[in-house]
Protein backbone atom coordinates (compact mmCIF):
# COMPACT_ATOMS: atom_id res chain seq x y z
CA UNK A 1 0.00 0.00 0.00
CA UNK A 2 1.18 3.24 -0.80
CA UNK A 3 2.18 6.18 1.35
CA UNK A 4 1.53 9.58 1.04
CA UNK A 5 3.52 11.12 3.57
CA UNK A 6 6.55 9.25 5.26
CA UNK A 7 5.87 9.57 8.21
CA UNK A 8 2.21 8.16 8.27
CA UNK A 9 0.89 4.39 7.64
CA UNK A 10 -0.72 3.88 4.17
CA UNK A 11 -4.20 6.09 4.14
CA UNK A 12 -5.40 2.99 3.01
CA UNK A 13 -5.13 2.02 6.84
CA UNK A 14 -6.50 4.58 7.82
CA UNK A 15 -9.74 3.96 5.72
CA UNK A 16 -10.12 0.33 6.77
CA UNK A 17 -9.82 1.64 10.66
CA UNK A 18 -12.54 3.58 9.98
CA UNK A 19 -15.06 1.75 7.31
CA UNK A 20 -13.62 -2.18 7.56
CA UNK A 21 -11.29 -3.02 9.87
CA UNK A 22 -11.14 -6.38 9.07
CA UNK A 23 -11.09 -6.72 5.47
CA UNK A 24 -8.95 -8.99 3.14
CA UNK A 25 -6.32 -8.40 1.16
CA UNK A 26 -4.07 -9.42 -1.63
CA UNK A 27 -0.32 -10.70 -0.74
CA UNK A 28 2.76 -10.18 -3.34
CA UNK A 29 2.07 -14.15 -3.90
CA UNK A 30 -1.03 -13.56 -5.03
CA UNK A 31 -2.41 -15.12 -1.45
CA UNK A 32 -5.40 -13.76 0.32
CA UNK A 33 -5.27 -13.30 4.14
CA UNK A 34 -7.24 -10.64 6.38
CA UNK A 35 -5.94 -7.24 7.95
CA UNK A 36 -6.58 -6.30 11.36
CA UNK A 37 -6.29 -2.50 11.43
CA UNK A 38 -8.26 -1.48 15.07
CA UNK A 39 -5.99 -0.83 18.23
CA UNK A 40 -8.78 -3.67 20.20
CA UNK A 41 -9.02 -6.16 17.12
CA UNK A 42 -5.67 -6.45 17.10
CA UNK A 43 -4.59 -7.08 20.31
CA UNK A 44 -7.10 -9.80 20.67
CA UNK A 45 -5.72 -11.27 17.70
CA UNK A 46 -2.45 -11.33 19.04
CA UNK A 47 -3.42 -12.54 22.74
CA UNK A 48 -5.73 -14.96 21.09
CA UNK A 49 -4.76 -19.16 21.84
CA UNK A 50 -6.77 -20.56 18.55
CA UNK A 51 -4.36 -17.65 16.57
CA UNK A 52 -1.13 -19.51 15.58
CA UNK A 53 2.44 -17.70 15.03
CA UNK A 54 3.93 -21.13 13.64
CA UNK A 55 5.03 -20.22 10.04
CA UNK A 56 4.59 -23.58 8.83
CA UNK A 57 1.03 -23.35 8.49
CA UNK A 58 0.10 -23.31 4.73
CA UNK A 59 -2.19 -19.71 5.21
CA UNK A 60 1.01 -18.65 7.02
CA UNK A 61 1.21 -15.10 5.26
CA UNK A 62 5.22 -14.76 4.59
CA UNK A 63 6.43 -10.93 4.21
CA UNK A 64 8.66 -11.79 0.99
CA UNK A 65 10.15 -14.46 -0.78
CA UNK A 66 13.12 -14.05 1.21
CA UNK A 67 11.16 -13.89 4.67
CA UNK A 68 9.28 -17.10 3.75
CA UNK A 69 11.92 -19.04 2.86
CA UNK A 70 14.20 -17.60 5.98
CA UNK A 71 11.05 -18.60 8.58
CA UNK A 72 10.53 -22.10 6.93
CA UNK A 73 14.02 -22.93 6.72
CA UNK A 74 15.51 -21.28 9.50
CA UNK A 75 12.67 -20.91 12.30
CA UNK A 76 12.91 -19.53 15.73
CA UNK A 77 10.48 -19.10 18.67
CA UNK A 78 9.32 -15.79 17.37
CA UNK A 79 7.64 -18.46 14.30
CA UNK A 80 6.41 -21.03 17.19
CA UNK A 81 3.62 -21.59 19.34
CA UNK A 82 3.63 -23.07 23.43
CA UNK A 83 5.18 -24.78 24.78
CA UNK A 84 7.88 -24.69 22.10
CA UNK A 85 7.87 -21.02 22.01
CA UNK A 86 8.34 -20.72 25.88
CA UNK A 87 11.09 -23.51 26.04
CA UNK A 88 12.87 -21.67 23.29
CA UNK A 89 12.24 -18.28 24.47
CA UNK A 90 13.39 -19.25 28.28
CA UNK A 91 16.95 -19.72 27.45
CA UNK A 92 17.93 -16.05 26.49
CA UNK A 93 15.01 -14.16 28.92
CA UNK A 94 18.31 -14.13 31.53
CA UNK A 95 20.00 -12.11 29.17
CA UNK A 96 17.36 -9.32 28.24
CA UNK A 97 16.02 -8.49 31.79
CA UNK A 98 16.26 -4.54 32.51
CA UNK A 99 18.96 -5.48 35.03
CA UNK A 100 21.30 -7.16 32.69
CA UNK A 101 20.34 -4.81 30.25
CA UNK A 102 21.19 -1.23 32.46
CA UNK A 103 24.55 -2.94 33.32
CA UNK A 104 25.19 -2.42 29.55
CA UNK A 105 24.56 1.13 29.88
CA UNK A 106 28.00 2.97 30.10
CA UNK A 107 29.06 0.67 26.56
CA UNK A 108 26.07 2.11 25.04
CA UNK A 109 27.02 5.69 25.75
CA UNK A 110 31.10 4.98 24.92
CA UNK A 111 29.62 4.11 21.57
CA UNK A 112 27.28 7.17 21.00
CA UNK A 113 30.04 9.72 22.35
CA UNK A 114 32.23 7.82 20.10
CA UNK A 115 30.37 8.33 17.40
CA UNK A 116 29.39 11.42 17.90
CA UNK A 117 33.24 12.23 18.61
CA UNK A 118 33.90 11.45 14.90
CA UNK A 119 31.09 13.15 13.12
CA UNK A 120 32.71 16.42 14.72
CA UNK A 121 36.17 16.07 14.50
CA UNK A 122 34.86 15.59 10.34
CA UNK A 123 32.68 18.12 10.20
CA UNK A 124 29.21 18.66 8.52
CA UNK A 125 27.78 16.89 6.96
CA UNK A 126 27.61 13.76 8.02
CA UNK A 127 25.02 10.75 7.23
CA UNK A 128 23.96 9.59 10.53
CA UNK A 129 22.24 6.56 9.43
CA UNK A 130 25.89 5.24 8.58
CA UNK A 131 27.87 7.15 11.22
CA UNK A 132 25.67 6.71 14.51
CA UNK A 133 22.22 4.75 14.29
CA UNK A 134 23.36 1.83 12.69
CA UNK A 135 26.40 1.91 14.51
CA UNK A 136 25.14 1.87 17.91
CA UNK A 137 22.93 -1.36 17.57
CA UNK A 138 25.39 -3.41 15.38
CA UNK A 139 28.38 -2.81 18.13
CA UNK A 140 26.02 -3.91 21.02
CA UNK A 141 24.70 -7.01 18.83
CA UNK A 142 28.54 -7.61 18.18
CA UNK A 143 29.41 -7.43 21.66
CA UNK A 144 26.45 -9.40 23.22
CA UNK A 145 26.67 -11.97 21.01
CA UNK A 146 30.47 -12.22 20.25
CA UNK A 147 30.47 -11.44 16.93
CA UNK A 148 33.45 -10.05 15.53
CA UNK A 149 33.23 -6.20 14.32
CA UNK A 150 34.90 -6.50 10.94
CA UNK A 151 31.81 -9.04 10.32
CA UNK A 152 29.23 -5.98 10.89
CA UNK A 153 29.02 -5.14 6.79
CA UNK A 154 28.89 -8.78 5.93
CA UNK A 155 25.42 -9.85 7.98
CA UNK A 156 24.37 -6.55 7.48
CA UNK A 157 24.33 -6.62 3.66
CA UNK A 158 23.02 -10.18 3.57
CA UNK A 159 19.66 -9.48 5.84
CA UNK A 160 19.34 -6.32 3.69
CA UNK A 161 18.86 -8.91 0.43
CA UNK A 162 16.99 -10.99 1.79
CA UNK A 163 14.34 -8.33 3.75
CA UNK A 164 14.02 -7.01 0.50
CA UNK A 165 11.02 -7.79 -1.18
CA UNK A 166 12.66 -7.20 -4.73
CA UNK A 167 14.88 -10.20 -4.01
CA UNK A 168 14.22 -12.99 -6.17
CA UNK A 169 13.89 -16.34 -4.37
CA UNK A 170 16.68 -18.15 -5.66
CA UNK A 171 19.02 -15.13 -5.08
CA UNK A 172 17.15 -14.93 -1.32
CA UNK A 173 17.64 -19.04 -0.79
CA UNK A 174 21.40 -18.30 -1.86
CA UNK A 175 22.07 -15.43 0.40
CA UNK A 176 20.19 -16.93 3.55
CA UNK A 177 22.36 -20.57 3.39
CA UNK A 178 25.66 -18.20 3.00
CA UNK A 179 24.30 -16.16 6.07
CA UNK A 180 22.69 -19.06 8.58
CA UNK A 181 24.71 -22.40 7.03
CA UNK A 182 27.92 -20.70 5.90
CA UNK A 183 28.81 -17.98 8.56
CA UNK A 184 26.84 -18.62 11.65
CA UNK A 185 27.29 -21.54 11.34
CA UNK A 186 31.00 -21.53 11.60
CA UNK A 187 30.92 -18.99 14.57
CA UNK A 188 28.68 -21.90 16.74
CA UNK A 189 31.29 -24.75 15.97
CA UNK A 190 34.03 -21.78 17.00
CA UNK A 191 32.15 -21.36 19.92
CA UNK A 192 31.50 -24.74 20.94
CA UNK A 193 35.10 -25.57 20.80
CA UNK A 194 36.22 -22.48 22.63
CA UNK A 195 33.51 -20.95 24.44
CA UNK A 196 33.82 -16.91 25.49
CA UNK A 197 32.18 -14.69 28.01
CA UNK A 198 29.15 -13.88 25.27
CA UNK A 199 25.45 -14.82 25.19
CA UNK A 200 26.28 -17.26 22.02
CA UNK A 201 28.55 -19.30 24.08
CA UNK A 202 26.69 -19.23 27.11
CA UNK A 203 24.12 -20.85 24.93
CA UNK A 204 26.01 -23.31 23.53
CA UNK A 205 27.06 -24.61 26.72
CA UNK A 206 23.94 -24.83 29.13
CA UNK A 207 22.04 -25.67 26.11
CA UNK A 208 23.18 -26.93 22.85
CA UNK A 209 26.06 -29.10 24.36
CA UNK A 210 23.72 -30.61 26.84
CA UNK A 211 21.40 -31.75 24.20
CA UNK A 212 18.26 -29.08 25.13
CA UNK A 213 18.57 -27.72 21.74
CA UNK A 214 19.88 -28.56 18.27
CA UNK A 215 22.61 -27.19 16.04
CA UNK A 216 19.74 -25.96 13.33
CA UNK A 217 17.67 -24.37 15.46
CA UNK A 218 21.18 -22.48 17.63
CA UNK A 219 21.81 -21.15 14.06
CA UNK A 220 18.45 -19.82 13.77
CA UNK A 221 18.50 -18.51 17.16
CA UNK A 222 21.42 -16.52 16.38
CA UNK A 223 20.64 -15.21 13.13
CA UNK A 224 17.35 -13.63 14.47
CA UNK A 225 19.76 -12.27 17.65
CA UNK A 226 21.61 -11.09 15.06
CA UNK A 227 19.72 -9.23 12.54
CA UNK A 228 16.66 -8.45 14.69
CA UNK A 229 19.22 -7.64 17.11
CA UNK A 230 20.21 -4.58 14.87
CA UNK A 231 17.56 -3.62 12.02
CA UNK A 232 14.52 -2.78 14.08
CA UNK A 233 16.68 -0.25 16.66
CA UNK A 234 18.39 1.15 13.66
CA UNK A 235 15.71 2.01 11.28
CA UNK A 236 13.78 3.83 14.52
CA UNK A 237 16.57 5.88 15.29
CA UNK A 238 16.60 7.30 11.93
CA UNK A 239 13.25 7.96 12.06
CA UNK A 240 12.66 9.31 15.45
CA UNK A 241 15.91 11.89 14.76
CA UNK A 242 13.88 12.92 11.47
CA UNK A 243 10.89 13.38 13.13
CA UNK A 244 12.52 15.33 15.65
CA UNK A 245 14.05 17.53 13.25
CA UNK A 246 10.46 17.83 11.56
CA UNK A 247 8.81 19.30 15.09
CA UNK A 248 10.98 21.78 16.03
CA UNK A 249 8.49 22.28 18.70
CA UNK A 250 9.05 18.62 19.67
CA UNK A 251 12.66 18.69 20.11
CA UNK A 252 12.28 21.98 21.75
CA UNK A 253 10.22 20.12 24.79
CA UNK A 254 13.08 17.58 24.83
CA UNK A 255 15.52 19.69 25.30
CA UNK A 256 14.76 22.25 27.68
CA UNK A 257 13.08 19.61 30.01
CA UNK A 258 15.55 16.62 29.92
CA UNK A 259 13.10 13.89 31.57
CA UNK A 260 10.50 13.72 28.78
CA UNK A 261 13.28 11.45 27.30
CA UNK A 262 11.78 7.93 28.50
CA UNK A 263 8.03 9.12 26.93
CA UNK A 264 10.18 10.47 23.95
CA UNK A 265 11.38 7.22 23.16
CA UNK A 266 7.85 5.61 23.67
CA UNK A 267 5.85 7.95 21.01
CA UNK A 268 8.49 7.60 18.89
CA UNK A 269 8.07 4.16 18.79
CA UNK A 270 4.38 4.78 18.93
CA UNK A 271 4.63 6.57 15.88
CA UNK A 272 6.94 5.78 13.20
CA UNK A 273 6.82 1.83 14.70
CA UNK A 274 8.81 0.76 11.58
CA UNK A 275 7.35 -3.13 11.53
CA UNK A 276 5.13 -1.87 8.74
CA UNK A 277 4.32 -5.15 7.57
CA UNK A 278 2.59 -5.99 10.50
CA UNK A 279 2.49 -9.10 12.94
CA UNK A 280 2.00 -12.71 10.83
CA UNK A 281 -0.72 -14.66 11.95
CA UNK A 282 -2.57 -18.17 11.48
CA UNK A 283 -6.18 -18.78 12.68
CA UNK A 284 -6.38 -22.17 14.32
CA UNK A 285 -9.88 -22.33 14.45
CA UNK A 286 -12.63 -20.38 13.29
CA UNK A 287 -12.73 -16.87 15.32
CA UNK A 288 -15.39 -14.36 15.35
CA UNK A 289 -14.38 -10.70 15.46
CA UNK A 290 -14.89 -6.95 14.42
CA UNK A 291 -18.86 -8.35 12.49
CA UNK A 292 -16.87 -10.98 10.12
CA UNK A 293 -15.76 -14.84 10.96
CA UNK A 294 -11.91 -15.54 10.17
CA UNK A 295 -12.03 -19.40 8.90
CA UNK A 296 -9.49 -22.17 10.50
CA UNK A 297 -6.69 -22.18 8.55
CA UNK A 298 -6.97 -18.61 6.73
CA UNK A 299 -3.95 -16.08 7.35
CA UNK A 300 -3.84 -13.01 9.15
CA UNK A 301 -2.07 -9.65 9.05
CA UNK A 302 -2.29 -7.79 12.76
CA UNK A 303 -1.34 -4.52 11.84
CA UNK A 304 0.41 -3.08 14.76
CA UNK A 305 1.37 0.17 12.83
CA UNK A 306 -2.37 0.85 12.22
CA UNK A 307 -3.48 -0.12 15.74
CA UNK A 308 -0.93 2.48 16.75
CA UNK A 309 -2.29 5.70 14.58
CA UNK A 310 -5.81 3.98 16.24
CA UNK A 311 -7.80 7.55 17.49
CA UNK A 312 -9.87 5.35 19.68
CA UNK A 313 -6.83 4.71 21.80
CA UNK A 314 -4.67 7.07 21.08
CA UNK A 315 -6.21 11.14 21.04
CA UNK A 316 -5.11 12.58 18.25
CA UNK A 317 -3.13 10.06 16.98
CA UNK A 318 -1.87 11.10 13.78
CA UNK A 319 0.03 14.20 15.93
CA UNK A 320 4.01 13.00 17.30
CA UNK A 321 3.40 14.71 20.81
CA UNK A 322 5.84 13.41 22.84
CA UNK A 323 4.04 14.86 26.20
CA UNK A 324 1.08 12.43 25.20
CA UNK A 325 0.49 9.33 27.40
CA UNK A 326 1.82 6.49 25.21
CA UNK A 327 0.82 3.57 27.76
CA UNK A 328 -0.20 0.67 25.71
CA UNK A 329 1.21 0.94 22.16
CA UNK A 330 2.38 -2.45 20.67
CA UNK A 331 5.09 -1.41 18.77
CA UNK A 332 7.10 -4.43 20.25
CA UNK A 333 3.90 -6.84 19.68
CA UNK A 334 1.59 -7.98 22.07
CA UNK A 335 1.15 -11.55 24.12
CA UNK A 336 3.38 -13.91 24.59
CA UNK A 337 4.92 -13.04 21.49
CA UNK A 338 5.97 -9.72 22.58
CA UNK A 339 9.70 -8.57 21.95
CA UNK A 340 12.06 -10.50 24.14
CA UNK A 341 15.08 -7.51 23.24
CA UNK A 342 13.13 -4.49 24.03
CA UNK A 343 14.97 -3.73 27.58
CA UNK A 344 17.95 -3.23 25.11
CA UNK A 345 16.00 -1.31 22.13
CA UNK A 346 14.38 1.34 24.82
CA UNK A 347 18.41 1.74 26.22
CA UNK A 348 19.72 2.26 22.97
CA UNK A 349 17.07 4.46 21.97
CA UNK A 350 17.07 6.66 24.95
CA UNK A 351 20.77 6.57 24.57
CA UNK A 352 20.78 8.17 21.23
CA UNK A 353 18.46 10.77 22.14
CA UNK A 354 19.24 11.74 25.27
CA UNK A 355 22.77 12.67 23.75
CA UNK A 356 22.80 13.56 19.98
CA UNK A 357 20.67 16.82 20.31
CA UNK A 358 22.54 17.50 23.80
CA UNK A 359 26.16 17.33 21.94
CA UNK A 360 24.83 18.86 18.89
CA UNK A 361 21.77 21.36 19.52
CA UNK A 362 21.63 22.86 16.07
CA UNK A 363 21.80 19.29 13.94
CA UNK A 364 19.56 19.89 10.83
CA UNK A 365 19.20 18.19 7.59
CA UNK A 366 21.67 18.48 4.95
CA UNK A 367 19.75 18.22 2.09
CA UNK A 368 15.92 18.99 0.84
CA UNK A 369 13.48 16.82 3.22
CA UNK A 370 12.13 15.88 -0.56
CA UNK A 371 15.25 13.97 -1.76
CA UNK A 372 15.28 11.47 1.42
CA UNK A 373 14.66 8.06 0.22
CA UNK A 374 12.71 5.59 2.63
CA UNK A 375 12.46 1.44 2.80
CA UNK A 376 8.90 1.24 1.34
CA UNK A 377 9.77 -2.23 0.06
CA UNK A 378 11.96 -3.66 3.13
CA UNK A 379 10.73 -5.92 5.96
CA UNK A 380 11.64 -3.11 8.11
CA UNK A 381 10.57 0.54 7.25
CA UNK A 382 13.44 3.32 7.58
CA UNK A 383 15.29 5.85 5.95
CA UNK A 384 17.91 5.07 3.68
CA UNK A 385 20.48 7.45 4.40
CA UNK A 386 20.11 10.58 6.63
CA UNK A 387 22.78 13.51 5.57
CA UNK A 388 22.75 15.90 8.74
CA UNK A 389 24.89 19.32 9.56
CA UNK A 390 25.45 21.65 12.46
Amino acid sequence: MPRTCPFDPPPALRESRANNPLTRVRLWNDQVVWLATRYDDVRSLLSDPRVSADSGHPGFPGQSPGMQLMRKNYRTFMSMDPPEHGFQRRMLTAEFTVKRIEQLRPRMQEIVDGCIDAMLAKGPPAEIVEDLTLALPSFMICDLLGVPYEDQDFFQSRASIIASSKTPPARAAEVAKELCDGYIGDLIDRKNTNPQDDLLSRVVVAQYQTGKISRQDLISMARLLLVAGHETSANTMGMGILTLLENPDQLKFLMDDPSLLTNAVEEILRYVDVAHSGRRRTAMADIEIAGVVIRSGEGIIAHNPSANRDVRMFEDADRFDIRRNTSGHVAFGYGVHQCLGQPLARAELQTVFGTLFRRIPTLRLAVPFSELKFKDDMFVYGVESLPVSW
